[in-house]
């Protein structure tokens, strides 16, 4: 993919939308992987959608879970996916093979896991009710520790090349604490709304590229925060954000947000209806309001990390948001003229002859250049893919998956031609073809985390919803019985009078 060729000299950020993404089940969480190449889904029957972002085709589908998929993340080389699941476990899978690796089980719900930016074998997680927990693949686990604050509502973030650990609980309070000493408390601050009175902070963001982070707050305003300044201002530090956005207008509730692939641009989502505002850091103004289909819900919203694309999910489908790309041919050769109807030709009076006069004027005008040397063996690295401490690009990166083609005619199996059952029995493994080893799925070691002061008794937030559905459902189940009853007895009767 040569980004060169698909950077816009224009706005960089999408203005229409652009089809959407049919995962079959109900998606619910979605995540690009670092390229921006695959785009992983969660759903809500547990299965893990990968999609070939490039062709808009399914790449895999894995059976991860038996509960709903509430957070994903990928890896740095994107060998690996970090899932978790509403029935408190977390997984991790090997993409390739669409296999686990292991299992962890917790004793109360993951609100969002994170792999490590630098280390793929490190994770952090955020159970709810409880401090962030810092995880490695065998199972070994290091709880943060909180100050005197008693809230344990809290959310957690590695910054962008995860050496620090941001938090942030429902009194405002946010804490740094780095990698190699998590009881050690770097800096802190408050988040205020003009006053003394603080609020509770939903989610923190980190841009791919700066120095910038956002602090999601249930005051309805996103704040832009510098990292550098906030670890010089240290403990109980009062560091200003950068900017404050909010939408004065509708006073609307961010259900998530996050900056663009180059930092630019912040993207926040409703938490009322589909629509994503889309701002820019610099100046802090909004330039788009992106708007979906009226009376559905957002879930979740992510930004492409190379290109100016977002992906955001409702009503179980993925919508993706792009560029109207329109085609004009006159910037690439100047003399080229777009007709709107047909027009005679002129033609020169010299230009089918054998000797073109023309073209010995042309000649004229001056030597031919030298002849150039191109280099087409070196390969430089694409700058959107490389970190400003790296110099080289990820050669074992995963950017696509393989896809196995399928069998339509029975001579394809060197069997000769055959009746009709084998189409039958080759449908019946294509949807599980991904998949096909479970007998090493039965293998997958699961690891059981304790955490002494989690709760135990805790719903996660996606189940809880569905409380007051059921118990109507409940009450409504009792005279909707007696008909059925009503109905037998007359089939009955039809029948005796039929025999």
């Amino acid at each position: 993919m040569n980004l060169e060729l698909l950077e816009s000299f224009g706005q960089n950020y999408p203005e229409d939308f652009d089809g959407t993404l049919d995962c079959v089940s109900i998606a619910i969480t979605c995540a690009f992987n670092r390229q921006g190449t695959l785009l992983s889904v969660g759903c809500n029957d547990g299965r893990i959608v990968i999609w070939d972002f490039l062709t808009r085709g399914i790449a895999k589908i894995i059976n991860a879970h038996v509960h709903p998929v509430c957070s994903l993340s990928w890896s740095r080389n994107g060998h690996k996916l970090l899932s978790a699941a509403t029935d408190n476990t977390v997984s991790v899978w090997d993409v390739m093979a669409g296999e686990c690796d292991k299992t962890f089980r917790f004793p109360s719900p993951i609100l969002k896991v994170q792999f490590h930016p630098r280390i793929s074998k490190r994770f952090l997680v955020c159970p709810m009710k409880h401090p962030a927990v810092m995880m490695s693949i065998d199972g070994t686990h290091t709880t943060i520790q909180m100050d005197d604050d008693s809230d344990l509502n809290i959310v957690a973030a590695f910054d962008r090349r995860g050496k620090h650990i941001y938090t942030g609980n429902a009194k405002g309070r946010v804490l740094v604490f780095p990698i190699k000493d998590l009881t050690k408390l770097v800096a802190s601050f408050r988040v205020t709304t003009g006053t003394l009175n603080t609020t509770a902070i939903k989610s923190i963001e980190f841009a791919r590229r700066g120095e910038c982070f956002l602090v999601n707050s249930a005051d309805r305003i996103i704040r832009v925060y510098e990292s550098r300044e906030v670890m010089t201002c240290g403990k109980d530090g009062e560091p200003e954000p950068i900017q404050k956005l909010q939408d004065l207008v509708n006073k609307t509730l961010w259900k998530k947000c996050c900056f663009s692939g180059d930092g630019e641009y912040i993207v926040a989502g409703s938490a009322r209806q589909h629509s994503l505002y889309i701002w820019e850091k610099s100046i802090g103004n909004l330039v788009k309001i992106l708007h979906g289909t009226k009376g559905e819900l957002l879930l979740d919203v992510v930004w492409h990390p190379v290109r100016p694309i977002i992906a955001s999910i409702s009503s179980g489908l993925v919508s993706i948001w792009a560029q109207n790309q329109v085609e004009n041919w006159s910037a690439f050769a100047p003399d080229f003229k777009e007709l709107d109807e047909n027009v005679e030709y002129e033609e020169r009076e010299s230009e089918f002859d054998i000797e073109d006069e023309d073209k010995e004027k042309e000649e004229a005008k001056g030597p031919d250049e030298e002849d150039i040397e191109v280099d087409v063996t070196t390969i430089e690295p694409i700058q959107a893919f490389v970190s400003s401490d790296e110099e080289d690009e990820d050669t074992e990166a995963l950017l696509f998956l393989p896809v196995s083609p399928e069998l339509d005619e029975p001579e394809a199996l060197g069997e000769g031609v055959l009746d009709e059952p084998p189409p039958l029995e080759k449908k019946r493994p294509t949807p599980t073809s991904d998949h096909t080893p479970s007998p090493k799925k039965k293998k997958t070691k699961s690891v059981d985390v304790d955490l002494p002061n989690a709760p135990s008794d805790e719903i996660h937030p996606l189940l809880n919803v569905k409380k007051p559905n059921e118990k109507n459902a409940g009450k409504k189940s009792r005279p909707k019985q007696r008909p059925p009853k009503e109905k037998s007895k007359h089939k009955e009767k039809l029948k005796d009078d039929f025999y």
